[in-house]
């Protein structure tokens, strides 16, 4: 559950992690803390935000074991407000040819209004 921390940031349950606060992959060991909330469970991401479209909400890049270079991890994404579907990649968040962060929207899937 979301819970505001700062006027402008919420704290939310880490993604890579699952609110687990260890490393979800025991790469380093299996009692290493989650690199992207240091070992809280939680993380702060600023008000408003949406679920990393390019992620898809897990924090995990595509196809890898590295945090998403998007959300850094975190599952979400702070947008602008108002804000429109991203032309270039059609809310995907990709691009089609490289499945790399669509450089218009920066892998948000949406753009300024």
């Amino acid at each position: 559950m979301a819970k505001t921390r700062h006027q402008g940031l919420e704290e939310v349950e880490c993604a890579f992690c699952r609110g687990k606060a260890k490393d979800p992959f025991e790469l380093l060991s299996s009692l290493a803390q989650c690199e992207v909330c240091g070992g809280k469970g939680e993380v702060e991401i600023k008000i408003p935000f949406i679920k990393c479209v390019f992620c898809g909400g897990s924090g995990v890049y595509p196809l890898s074991r590295l945090t998403c270079t998007v959300c850094g991890g975190k599952g979400r994404v702070t947008v602008e407000i108002p804000n429109r579907t991203c032309p270039s990649c059609s809310g995907t968040g990709a691009t089609v040819d490289s499945h790399l962060p669509c450089l218009t929207c920066k892998g948000k899937g949406v753009i300024a209004a």
